[in-house]
């Protein structure tokens, strides 16, 4: 049963010490996003420093790491949902990454969808957008391994496409269990790519990003083109991958 894997002398002697690089993608507006507000780069540093002094603080014990990494520890979770491992407005904090760059560019691809979905009136065919895709150096003591037994027999409780109550009940309790993080197949991923949720800043044991590389992502009718700035390679991904979920219907009325 379920329950019998989740106890904490359970819990206590599941656990697994991870040790390598997390890909996480973000968004590359920190870049341009204030500059065309502005007339210089003088005053878009200035309106920068007025803006800085409105956000979340940086919790104490992640204000040593590189922006790229503390950011997500310093925001409450957004509503109305959350995410797979938090709960909407929740204070406790999560990075998300990816084993492999190609699933964090997977996991963007899917949630720039997501947003046309959501935005009634765009059409998301030929769109263009800019992401920033890092790598990190983590070691983990104490993380719980969703992807392998005995937890995958139970897979089903925690990888719901849309539905994450059951995923953020468990990670309550792993929290409460002192647990580093989780690792986990990715829904989004039809190659089998496994994701990282790291609950902590001790994590990290670099305080900067390993490797950084710009992507570009362009919507086509029926795939979606992601091609490296640097490198020029490139990913094409079927958007039929992502039929399944009934949050992306619209989409296919509107390519």
């Amino acid at each position: 049963m379920l329950s019998s894997i989740l106890t904490p002398d359970a819990l206590k002697s599941n656990r697994r010490v991870f040790e390598g690089l997390v890909w996480r993608s973000v968004e590359a507006q920190h870049k341009i996003s204030t500059r065309k507000l502005v007339d210089s780069i003088e005053s878009q540093s200035l309106l920068e420093e007025i803006l800085e002094k409105y956000k979340p603080l940086v919790p104490v014990q992640c204000q040593h790491l590189h922006y790229l990494l503390s950011t997500p520890f310093r925001y409450d979770s957004t509503p109305p949902l959350g995410s797979r491992f938090r709960r909407a407005g929740q204070r406790e904090a999560v990075f998300y990454g990816a084993e492999r760059s190609e699933t964090a560019i997977v996991e963007m691809a899917f949630y720039r969808l997501l947003f046309f979905a959501e935005s009634p009136g765009l059409n998301p065919r030929g769109q263009y957008s800019e992401y920033t895709v890092f790598s990190a150096k983590v070691k983990t003591g104490s993380l719980i391994d969703l992807s392998e037994p005995p937890y995958a027999a139970y897979e089903q409780h925690w990888s719901h496409l849309s539905d994450y109550l059951p995923s953020q009940t468990l990670a309550d309790q792993l929290r409460q269990e002192h647990v580093d993080g989780i690792r986990y197949k990715s829904v989004r991923d039809i190659s089998g790519g496994r994701n990282l949720a790291l609950f902590s800043c001790s994590v990290f044991v670099e305080p900067k990003p390993v490797d950084q590389q710009t992507w570009r992502l362009v919507i086509g009718s029926t795939t979606i083109t992601a091609i490296c700035e640097s490198t020029r390679d490139f990913y094409e991904i079927p958007i039929s991958q992502f039929h399944a979920d009934p949050r992306l219907a619209v989409i296919t009325q509107r390519t």
